[in-house]
């Protein structure tokens, strides 16, 4: 079997590549098994780098070695792909997809021996207009709010979640609403504040929407905010925040399917696991079992799979 160690330079604050590409020298040079190292050279070039690697039939362990970015760009290039694996080494800002395995599982995340030695389990997708996501995707105004934090990460005191909050506050006061077509049975035309489709379930710096989310369930649970006033966002998204969307019944709810439609007269901001798509036409599609994904040597998550 073959590591591809793929290393986003441009993850989080103060990613020292030459010293995480030691860090994974020493560790893969010990096995004995043949290695890569691979720094991005910019958006998607981790996808085509899998691809291409994945060319020749071997078996491909791929490490993420970034953020949730980085994540989707390996779990696209790894997508349907019976030779490859992959997984997250998290160096990124957010690193949220690993959280809904529990906190001691991120921490075994963290170790490169764990996940070398890690056991490869299906997990399902969502199709987001022809691009793979793993965590969870988004229109409306927490879609703006995910998609633009990387505009304020960068300035100073506003590393992690003081980001997405300094994104959240510009965001409210840009407008909250749109005006949406959801085809999905019970929905009409109307204004919405957000829809989020959950294959994961933690998000934008630890935003906890849909506690019950898993991503080998073989459903996407979709949760739909109703058009809300700036007083009720603010009631609603400390409840949205931590998964108590049944206590704001007369706005939110949540749905469990394998297909959502959402159409737009202006283009949407499409948060897919964090990254941008625009369009006026977003279809969610679930793609159960569709990559392989190593999760570390001891994780609870697969104990309580056996």
């Amino acid at each position: 079997m073959k590591h591809l160690f793929i290393i986003n330079p441009a993850a989080g604050k103060k990613l020292d590549t030459e010293e995480l590409g030691a860090r994974i020298s020493e560790k893969a040079s010990a096995r004995g098994e043949p290695y890569e190292i691979y720094i991005t050279k910019g958006p998607m070039d981790a996808c085509e780098k899998v691809r291409s690697a994945a060319e020749g039939g071997e078996e491909l362990r791929v490490y993420a070695c970034g953020g949730d970015g980085t994540l989707n760009e390996c779990v696209n290039g790894a997508a349907f792909r019976a030779n490859v694996s992959v997984t997250h080494f998290p160096t990124g800002t957010g690193n949220d997809f690993i959280r809904v395995f529990g906190a001691a599982d991120v921490e075994r995340f963290r170790d490169l021996g764990l996940l070398m030695d890690g056991t490869a389990v299906p997990l399902d997708l969502i199709d987001c207009n022809g691009r793979c996501a793993i965590n969870i995707c988004s229109v409306g105004i927490d879609a703006r709010i995910g998609t633009q934090v990387h505009e304020y990460s960068s300035k100073p005191l506003l590393s992690g979640s003081a980001a997405y909050v300094a994104s959240l506050v510009v965001n409210v006061f840009r407008g909250i609403n749109q005006h949406l077509k959801i085809t999905h049975e019970g929905f009409e035309e109307g204004d919405y504040a957000l829809v989020c489709v959950c294959n994961g379930s933690y998000y934008g710096g630890g935003f906890h929407p849909v506690p019950e989310a898993e991503p080998d369930d073989g459903v996407l649970d979709c949760l739909i905010a109703r058009k809300v006033c700036v007083a009720g966002f603010a009631r609603m998204v400390g409840r949205y925040s931590k998964g108590r969307y049944a206590e704001m019944g007369e706005i939110m709810a949540c749905h469990r399917g394998t297909d959502f439609k959402i159409e737009c007269d202006e283009p949407l901001d499409i948060n897919i696991d964090g990254e941008l798509m625009r369009g006026n036409t977003v279809t969610f599609s679930l793609r159960p079992g569709a990559v392989r994904f190593v999760m570390p040597k001891g994780s609870d998550f697969l104990a309580s799979r056996a």
